[in-house]
């Protein structure tokens, strides 16, 4: 393993880590702030809560490296999520997607280095 890699790899996580955690507390304790911005969307409300937990369990897979499969599931489940908040912001046209961005873009590089320190799944 290449110190510079896992470098780079733990302080683009952690600053990802950082955002979802972020995120998740503000659902939880902004929910009718984050109620209403869902709304304005055209989301339902009823995914606050599974959205914030989702987020925690994800950061939890891909931290603690117990099973690749459920980390590639994380990985893969942010990458939705986030894809999903660009193309719903887009279509309200509220200038919104731009942390949805930047948060996919860590994710990229994040799933990048995690393939080169640890490996594919097999």
């Amino acid at each position: 393993m290449n110190k510079r890699d896992i470098i780079i790899y733990r302080v683009i996580t952690g600053l990802f880590s950082a955002h979802m955690l972020f995120t998740a507390v503000m659902y939880v304790f902004m929910h009718d702030m984050v109620k209403e911005m869902f709304e304005s969307l055209g989301v339902s409300a009823a995914v606050i809560y599974p959205l914030a937990i989702a987020k925690v369990l994800g950061l939890i897979a891909i931290w603690t490296n117990k099973s690749k499969i459920l980390k590639e599931l994380a990985y893969l489940g942010f990458a939705i999520d986030f894809i999903m908040a660009i193309v719903t912001h887009v279509m309200a046209k509220d200038g919104g997607a731009v942390a949805a961005m930047i948060a996919l873009v860590m994710l990229v590089v994040s799933y990048i280095y995690n393939r080169k320190l640890f490996g594919k799944v097999k």
